[in-house]
């Protein structure tokens, strides 16, 4: 299961920079989610073999005390809430502040390993200015500076100690379907209609869903774990801070599963929210089915499923291979079409094209259309076959392949998909050296 490290502090103690400083350990995407996430960063690292995912939880802003207190209480609530281990960073050239203070205090509260990270720490001469911060309280405190990496290694190294030890999803040699989306939009409605009982609650309060729960669908001859993604926790404690809960929540099934079904109210549109979602999904290279609810209550005419996909595959564009389905959960109106698309997407996903097959049909329409030449130099595919994965991967190689281009890697995923039908599924491309 995935493991959450948060990094929270004020602003300017240099949270990002450190973020980036564990993240470049290896290469790894790093995903700047902006609008409703407000500009979070997620990415994945790994030390000494063990995995986690690092959250840049952005600084506070302080407009007064009436600002301040709302931006401590939802920003550290929630890392505090969502993390397995939370970083706390303070900056040794300003000392302990008002507001170091006020997030220690709110730290001390939970039951989180809590590591003191003092930043800027880069020569002896800072170490004696370190004291003042054993005031906060906080037991485990590492020196390091975020700019030249020292120190970082062992910050690294009680990271992975304090991690909680993993426990493996049971059932792993069944297929795992995920149905994320935004609050309310009726994720646990769709599991009851589906089921024929009343699994999970459901209420009108977002956030009813507090943990992801598995279950077991074993009918009609299908057999999968179905993974009901948690929701939002308290009211109070949500504000504005709503999309950063399902965000997170989301991410937590979504590593952990093979298909999502990303599941959107149609009476709300595929907002922004919904669109982050997908695209985190997507970037995890999971299978992708989106599933839209509440179609009985849309009013609707003979063009309204056209026009509405139309509407959908522009947000989601260039990754347009996407069944989509509209469902009504209260009605149970297509549900079992949902899980037969998803069904379809796992098979599809894990599918091999053999090597002679592929070059027999790729390699005429690489020679008909080549990549376009760059300072008078040609490229010259010559062989491509599929990569081992747990999704679709292909390898072209050439004498240059630093001249092929982003355009024409689309141009190459296009083709594939008009020939193997791959819906739903995610293609990597990768031009090697012949």
């Amino acid at each position: 299961m995935s493991k959450f490290v948060a990094i929270i502090g004020r602003p300017n103690v240099g949270k990002s920079t450190l973020f980036n400083r564990l993240i470049q350990r290896r290469e790894a995407i790093v995903d700047a989610i902006s609008g409703v996430t407000r500009d979070r960063h997620y990415g994945k690292t790994d030390w000494n073999g063990k995995e986690f995912t690092l959250i840049d939880t952005g600084g506070y802003v302080i407009g007064g005390d009436d600002t301040f207190e709302a931006a401590i209480d939802q920003q550290v609530e929630v890392a505090i809430d969502e993390a397995d281990v939370i970083l706390f960073i303070v900056d040794v050239e300003v000392g302990v502040s008002v507001m170091d203070e006020e997030v220690a205090r709110l730290l001390h509260r939970s039951d989180k390993p809590v590591l003191l990270v003092i930043n800027k720490v880069d020569n002896a001469l800072r170490v004696p200015d370190t004291v003042e911060f054993f005031a906060l309280g906080i037991e485990k405190t590492f020196h390091v500076s975020a700019i030249n990496g020292s120190g970082t290694g062992e910050l690294l190294d009680t990271i992975i100690q304090v991690l909680p030890k993993t426990k493996e999803p049971e059932n792993l040699d069944l297929p795992r379907f995920a149905v994320v989306g935004r609050p309310n939009a009726g994720k646990s409605s769709f599991i009851n209609a589906l089921l024929g009982k009343e699994r999970n609650i459901v209420t009108d309060q977002a956030g009813t869903t507090r943990d992801s729960i598995d279950t077991i669908f074993n009918q009609f001859g299908f057999e999968f774990v179905l993974v009901d993604t948690a929701g939002i926790r308290k009211k109070s404690k949500v504000k504005e801070n709503i999309e950063f809960y399902s965000v997170i929540r989301a991410l937590r099934s979504i590593e952990n599963s093979d298909v999502c079904l990303v599941l959107f109210d149609a009476t709300r549109s595929f907002d922004s929210q919904v669109k982050n979602i997908f695209w985190l999904a997507a970037r995890n290279h999971k299978g992708m089915v989106i599933l839209v609810n509440k179609w009985d209550l849309v009013e609707k005419d003979t063009q309204a499923t056209k026009l509405f996909t139309e509407a959908i595959q522009e947000e989601i564009a260039p990754f347009v291979d996407v069944p989509i389905v509209f469902i009504s959960s209260l009605t149970k109106q297509r549900v079992f079409k949902a899980i037969e698309t998803a069904v379809d997407v796992y098979k599809k996903r894990s599918k091999r094209i053999p090597t002679r097959e592929f070059n027999d049909y790729m390699l005429p329409i690489i020679q008909k259309t080549p990549p376009p030449a760059i300072k008078g130099k040609y490229v010259k595919i010559k062989y491509c076959l599929q990569l081992h994965s747990d999704h679709p991967q292909f390898a072209f190689f050439c004498n240059l392949p630093q001249y092929v281009k982003e355009p024409y890697k689309r141009f190459l995923e296009n083709k594939i998909r008009e020939n193997y039908e791959f819906t739903g599924a995610t293609i990597d491309i990768f031009i090697r050296k012949k």
